[in-house]
């Protein structure tokens, strides 16, 4: 089962470098979750060769506009194309007043089926919670308010044994309920074990987007063995007092982060424009947390 996310904008505050501003794709077995939406967003699903018609869900972690400038221009052209499929846009409350006030000043009738979902800036908040996965925000420290996503996924079906399933005689009918945890009874009222005809699912993975903080520790609870951790390394240690001003982390902060909660691995991104080279950034988290890789623009990386 896909789940993936592809890194479409990795710079803070500006664009630099070029480097874009923060997006990030997850596909979670084909369906699509767009976190963040900055500026040139569509330009960099468009030239990624990402189908921006395929984006089911939209989470806006906060109100600065590297995080969501591109959001108007993306809902536009989706209008445009007659988007059809509901498009779930999660967000600050403020959100719906500005894209109102901005197709409203634009004459713009939106026909798209969006639906507005307002999150809880001030406290944890359930926002999916479906037959596949479980999506939270969680609320980060920054200069305004600003959450952090997690993508946790359900408990997968028992993987079906078709082997086994022919030499018990289970019939097709039956595997559905075998996959869910049934045993099988045969016809003369043998009953097989659920164990003799599957084998265990592969554990659940969990992804967790966390930009524009500080450094944080009561949130550990939740970030406790993730697969793929995404936290901003704004700045290096060296310009610790340049960060903790603007509420932001340094890449070393964000490798003890991950060194503590034990996640399989850490994704950083969200570079000042004071680097063109990102090299000492990647170096210094790797000091602390050998599983450390750049997030680049373009690329995809596995979750779990």
């Amino acid at each position: 089962m896909t789940f993936e996310v592809t890194v479409l904008g990795t710079s803070s505050a500006l664009p630099a470098h070029f480097r874009h501003p923060s997006a990030q794709l997850v596909n979670h077995n084909h369906t699509y979750l767009l976190f963040d939406c900055g500026e040139g967003t569509q330009m960099q699903l468009q030239r990624f060769g990402l189908k921006r018609s395929k984006i089911e869900h939209i989470f806006i972690s906060h109100l600065h506009g590297d995080h969501y400038f591109g959001l108007p221009g993306l809902l536009t052209t989706l209008n445009l194309l007659r988007h059809e499929k509901p498009l779930h846009l999660y967000g600050p409350p403020a959100l719906e007043t500005i894209l109102k006030t901005q197709f409203q000043a634009s004459s713009l009738q939106l026909q798209l089926d969006l639906h507005f979902h307002p999150v809880p800036m001030e406290s944890p908040s359930i926002l999916v919670d479906n037959e596949a996965v479980t999506i939270y925000s969680l609320p980060l420290q920054h200069r305004i308010a600003c959450v952090g996503f997690v993508v946790a996924e359900k408990e997968r079906e028992r993987k079906y044994n078709p082997k086994a399933g022919h030499e018990y005689g289970v019939p097709v009918e039956a595997i559905n309920a075998i996959k869910k945890g049934a045993d099988y009874t045969q016809p003369d009222g043998t009953v097989i074990p659920n164990r003799l005809l599957t084998q265990d699912p592969l554990p659940p993975r969990k992804y967790a987007y966390f930009t524009d903080t500080l450094p944080l520790t009561h949130w550990d609870a939740y970030l406790q063995g993730v697969d793929l951790l995404y936290h901003e390394a704004t700045f290096l240690q060296e310009h610790a007092e340049r960060a903790a001003h603007t509420h932001h982390t340094t890449a070393l902060q964000a490798a003890q982060l991950a060194k503590r909660n034990q996640v399989g691995a850490l994704l950083i991104g969200h570079y000042s424009a004071k680097y063109t080279d990102l090299t000492p950034l990647l170096e210094e988290a790797q000091s602390i947390f050998p599983h450390t890789q750049l997030a680049t623009e373009g690329e995809t990386y596995a979750i779990g």
